[in-house]
């Protein structure tokens, strides 16, 4: 990091960590090297509700339970597994990255909108996988392949690119699991041979673990932001201010960075709204030498299930999920969302395309949709 950096003045409050109350270990992940490192993370964290399962299935939910207790139980709760080879399939992931590796599945965070619901089957557990050698072993064999950024005129400087983060924020977990540094350190160093790169989301700001590590410039880490008025439904997360000044400090580390602006809401006022977002990480970066900065542009969406699940969740949510003020996007499988009609994604579309670049010079708008 550059010198007059390091002397600049931290008022930085320490970062809010997530630390689960029940942490469940199945047979299968037990004696793996990967989970005795989780454990002593947990254990340094005080968690004393700790049980080493006799199987590989988690525990039903009590009886008499209902939905909003469960999820209460299911978001205070970590489970330590192994994944299944069904897990460990690649799956292309457009229009983030080639491909997608997961580390874990789940996410401690209480977002009102959460993309999971819709995704995941069973309670919201955070699922962290042991077999964490066999989760990045695809690293080596995909490098080169990729229809995403491999190959592409305007990407392809990127490598191959796997992204970490479509079912878990990994550094809302990384204090308990070390998983994230472990992965940023073998494709920095080159274990699984050049040309890949990772990308990864988070809404966290706990970024300390990360600006040491020889990340070779191969980690992008990208944040979450929103205007102040969509903020309010991402519950148990870093605040805005806390994420920009975290993004300030991955960049100074060197690693190409990233936002998320995701998921917009043409909220009352969102011009102003997100112009002073923007303007605000054009002031957290403007003494960074050499930023390496994209911007990924994701508006709100939801499906009928991911709707019932978190109506379940949060039956008192605020969130604008009314179909009959949306259009319906359906899936070459017929799968249904409902979505901004065209008019407002035109408008929306417009002005991030011309305000990122306006905003935030050198910035790279890789999409909007």
């Amino acid at each position: 990091m550059p010198a007059h950096l390091l002397d600049r003045p931290d008022h930085r409050a320490a970062p809010r960590l997530w630390v689960p109350k029940h942490v469940l270990v199945t047979r299968s992940a037990r004696d793996r090297p990967h989970t005795a490192r989780i454990l002593e993370r947990v254990a340094a964290h005080g968690v004393e509700d700790v049980r080493l399962l006799d199987g590989d299935r988690l525990p039903a939910a009590p009886k008499g339970e209902n939905e909003r207790e469960a999820y209460a139980r299911a978001k205070a709760t970590m489970a330590v597994v192994v994944a299944p080879p069904s897990a460990l399939k690649p799956q292309p992931i457009p229009p983030s990255a080639d491909w997608r590796l997961d580390l874990a599945r789940g996410c401690p965070a209480h977002c009102q909108y959460c993309y999971l619901a819709g995704s995941l089957s069973g309670p919201p557990v955070t699922r962290v996988h042991a077999n964490l050698d066999d989760v990045l072993a695809p690293v080596a064999a995909l490098t080169g392949t990729g229809s995403v950024t491999t190959g592409d005129a305007r990407r392809g400087g990127e490598g191959t690119t796997f992204e970490l983060s479509c079912y878990t924020d990994p550094l809302g977990i990384e204090h308990l699991t070390g998983s994230l540094a472990t992965a940023i350190e073998r494709v920095g160093g080159g274990w699984y041979g050049d040309g890949a790169s990772l990308r990864f989301t988070t809404k966290f700001d706990a970024v300390d673990p990360l600006l040491g590590l020889p990340h070779g410039g191969r980690t992008r880490i990208r944040f979450s932001v929103n205007a102040a008025e969509v903020e309010r439904f991402e519950g148990g997360t870093a605040r805005m201010p806390a994420r920009v000044e975290a993004l300030r400090r991955v960049a100074a580390a060197g690693y190409p960075v990233g936002l998320t602006i995701a998921p917009v809401m043409p909220v009352d006022g969102w011009q102003e709204s997100y112009g002073r977002l923007l303007d605000d990480v054009a002031v957290a970066l403007a003494d960074v030498p050499g930023v390496d900065l994209t911007a990924e542009v994701i508006t709100h969406r939801f499906t009928p299930s991911s709707k019932q699940v978190l109506e379940a969740w949060y039956p008192r949510t605020r969130l604008e999920m009314d179909e009959s003020v949306r259009s319906v996007k359906r899936s070459k499988f017929g799968g249904v969302k409902y979505v901004y009609p065209k008019e407002t994604m035109q408008e929306l579309r417009r002005w991030f395309e011309r305000e990122v670049p306006g905003r935030l010079p050198g910035a790279r708008l890789l999409y909007s949709t």
